[in-house]
């Protein structure tokens, strides 16, 4: 339905985008990700004509955008753009009746099927209770919903998106992007500028990753999402995940490590080690973590922001070399956190730790710092407790 080859556009003697080529197949929902500044609203301008590329093509429903009329884009391409000033204060369904334009000529009055397409997009919107008020009373989320019932007006088969969740609640966000979801299976084909990554990949088909006004990465979310694309794209560690919940990928940012910054280990299993694991790698903290289970939520966590993770085979006794590898990790470590009571292997790696911290209802060794989950990163940063004794390993 949309083809970009080559797409090159200069404004202001600056490149915004550069030789972009990419394809949206009908009724695919594609989402733009990127830093601010990365070219996304300008490849959508580009789509619907408002910008005419320095170099290459865009082709829509097979045509050049170049080459049609406005009236005529008008019926194949909708957009929500990210804000608008309206000069006089219309009423709502007056703004969303507006998308009927390009389907008229020029003097026609609103006929049935205007009005049917009026009614219909504002219900879609759960914006019909407000269809009477002047848009200037709404709030900034209610523009934005009003601006979505306008383009769905239009029934036109592609419909572009500029942030459309910029100004919602977490609540219309989720909606309006389910919305968005629905539309494809009527077959249209809907492209969006998108700022949250968990949000566009829990409900596009694919993403186009742009940085610098260069296409880095298109695909499925999950080959999309990773960390070093994302560290690429926005230029900070990133650690991504699977949300357990909606199985998409999720990202969190990290902060940079620097030479002084720690090494820690940590030992045990369960949420409340992954709460651990994620706390410590959000300090900026190198973390190691193991000998855990494979498949522990512990370990999952870890694989996405640990430095490095040891597993084994669950329920069953720990192989030698899965012991020496958290031993060596162990024995690098500024300091080794205990998450939960350990027997066997993972006893004997606590005590072989430099500086032993546990949490609290651990069953600790002798010469273990007692402290709550509250309190280890402080505990971490500040010099060995008076509690802490001294045991032989």
């Amino acid at each position: 339905m949309i083809r970009l080859d080559g797409v090159a556009v200069e404004l202001g003697g600056t490149t915004v985008l550069e030789s972009v080529s990419t394809t949206v197949e009908t009724g695919q929902f594609l989402a733009l990700v990127g830093p601010n500044g990365a070219g996304k609203t300008t490849l959508l301008r580009t789509c619907n004509g408002v910008l005419t590329p320095d170099e290459g093509a865009v082709r829509v429903d097979g045509e050049a955008v170049a080459s049609r009329s406005a009236r005529a884009l008008g019926r194949t391409v909708a957009t929500v753009p990210q804000e608008t000033t309206l000069a006089f204060d219309f009423d709502v369904r007056d703004v969303v009746a507006m998308g009927r334009t390009p389907h008229r000529s020029r003097f026609a009055t609103a006929d049935d099927a205007d009005r049917e397409a009026v009614e219909a997009a504002l219900e879609r919107t759960e914006t019909a209770r407000f269809a009477d008020r002047p848009v200037g009373e709404l709030s900034g989320g209610q523009r934005q919903r009003v601006l979505l019932a306008r383009a769905l007006a239009q029934s036109t088969p592609v419909l572009l998106l500029d942030e459309p969740t910029a100004s919602l609640d977490i609540d219309h966000r989720v909606r309006t992007l389910s919305l968005a979801r629905e539309l494809t299976a009527d077959g249209r084909t809907i492209v969006a500028a998108v700022h949250d990554l968990e949000l566009a990949a829990r409900f596009c088909d694919e993403m186009a990753l742009l940085a610098d006004g260069r296409l880095l990465a298109t695909g499925p979310p999950g080959e999309v999402v990773t960390a070093d694309r994302l560290e690429s794209a926005f230029g900070v560690r990133t650690a991504v995940a699977t949300n357990p919940v909606t199985g998409t990928p999720t990202a969190t940012p990290l902060p940079e490590r620097s030479s002084a910054d720690r090494r820690v280990h940590v030992v045990g299993g369960g949420r409340r080690a992954a709460r651990v694991i994620g706390r410590l790698a959000g300090t900026g903290a190198t973390v190691t973590a193991g000998v855990l289970p494979a498949g522990d939520i512990a370990a999952t966590t870890a694989d996405a922001v640990a430095g490095e993770l040891v597993t084994a085979p669950p329920f069953e006794a720990i192989p030698p070399d899965r012991r020496a590898a958290a031993a060596d990790l162990v024995e690098a470590a500024d300091a080794t956190v205990l998450t939960a009571p350990v027997d066997g292997a993972n006893a004997t790696l606590a005590r072989r730790s430099r500086r032993l911290l546990a949490l609290e209802n651990t069953d600790p060794p002798p010469a273990a710092t007692v402290v709550s989950e509250s309190e280890l990163p402080a505990a971490l940063s500040a010099e060995p407790s008076r509690r802490s004794t001294t045991a032989p390993r």
